[in-house]
């Protein structure tokens, strides 16, 4: 029976590194293997479709491209033996082939990494590069946006994290249409329309409050649908204050299904950028009104900075994104290493051109500093 490879999930920052050394990887022939594995696979029935990419390879006219091909297909079969029947809870990313630049020459490489997240994609690709763009996005410190499109017949509730829009759930509603009768029947009809459009206006607030009130990182929540409903339902649907006050835009959209939650993400652009300048500004806020204010619990400068997070006294550091990458790769590694928080500062903003020019190095400490 094969060893059971333990696993741990590898930071963003080492997965930044990865992926930039993977990216510098060019194949002399179509010879370099991705295999990605979503988490919750079984990877048995993985494992039995690498092996059939391995007799598929045989084919492959070039005698040493085959080879290559065949070795790397194997690397990665073993390893996921080594893993047991199931991925690691954010699935697995494997590359394999023959890295050298010099015709004729062997030297074959294999990469495994669990990744900091969840990964959603399976993918096996033979090619002169490795395949890395699915992973790109995992690099990156992820803001959740609530997303909930509806009309009177249905609605949908979904989230944006960073590029992705996954749908949380679907609801639809029991109203019924309209009717040509007259006199006091069709108003008493208006009203029981009225009474079950409320009802599922406030079905559907309900809904929002499971999926939205606990959940974490959620930046605000964009509502979609045709004019009056989506601002009936703000009125009407009794939605939690806590909720509604995360409401941060409302867009006209004519579908209230997965395709609306779509339109309603792109119809969002503008809200989405305007978050991102709010969120740095204030960021800037507190670091300038601290720094004014509170000199013995802010530091600046690349030194200084450095001295309290070997101390552990760094409770949120600053860096502007303009840093050199190895800088920012170091400084973030300490910051790590002792449970602070990083925030990066842009200079779209006339803030963060300032904190680039006071260095792009800064931090809000845990305790006042002895001056």
């Amino acid at each position: 029976m094969a060893e059971k490879l333990e696993t741990k999930p590898v930071t963003r920052e080492e997965l930044a590194d990865i992926i930039e050394e993977l990216e510098k990887i060019r194949g002399r022939h179509t010879e370099l293997v991705t295999v990605l594995v979503p988490a919750g696979s079984n990877l048995n029935v993985v494992i039995d479709q690498l092996e059939s990419e391995k007799s598929t390879a045989r084919n492959i006219k070039s005698r040493t491209t085959q080879k290559n091909v065949i070795e790397a297909i194997e690397r990665i079969v073993r390893q996921l033996r080594m893993l047991g029947q199931t991925t690691p809870p954010n699935g697995i990313a494997v590359y394999s082939g023959n890295v050298s630049s010099v015709e004729g020459q062997e030297d074959m490489r294999i990469w495994a990494f669990e990744p900091p997240e969840e990964m959603g994609i399976r993918l096996y690709r033979c090619d002169q590069v490795f395949i890395v763009e699915p992973l790109k996005e995992l690099v990156e410190i992820k803001d959740v946006y609530g997303l909930f499109v509806i009309e009177r017949k249905e609605a949908t509730i979904g989230v944006l994290e960073g590029k992705r829009i996954k749908i949380l759930q679907h609801l639809e509603s029991f109203i019924p249409g309209k009717i040509r009768a007259g006199g006091q029947s069709a108003a008493r009809y208006s009203r029981i329309i009225e009474n079950t459009a409320i009802e599922f206006f406030r079905k559907c607030a309900e809904a929002l409050k499971a999926q939205f009130f606990d959940m974490k990182n959620l930046k605000g929540i964009i509502i979609g649908g045709p004019m009056p409903t989506k601002d009936d339902f703000v009125k009407e649907g009794n939605l939690v204050t806590a909720l509604k006050e995360k409401i941060i835009g409302m867009k006209d959209i004519g579908y209230a299904d997965e395709h609306g939650i779509d339109l309603l993400v792109e119809a969002s652009g503008d809200i989405l950028v305007q978050q991102e300048i709010i969120k740095e500004k204030k960021l800037m806020e507190r670091f300038f009104s601290m720094l004014g204010k509170e000199k013995t619990k802010i530091a600046y400068g690349l030194e200084p900075t450095k001295k309290y997070l070997d101390s552990a006294a760094v409770d949120v550091l600053y860096l502007s994104k303009k840093l050199p990458k190895e800088q920012i790769k170091e400084l973030s590694k300490k910051a790590e290493d002792i449970g602070a928080s990083i925030e990066m500062i842009s200079t779209e903003t006339e803030e963060g051109m300032s904190f680039f020019h006071l260095s792009g190095i800064g931090a809000i400490l845990r305790y006042a500093a002895n001056v």
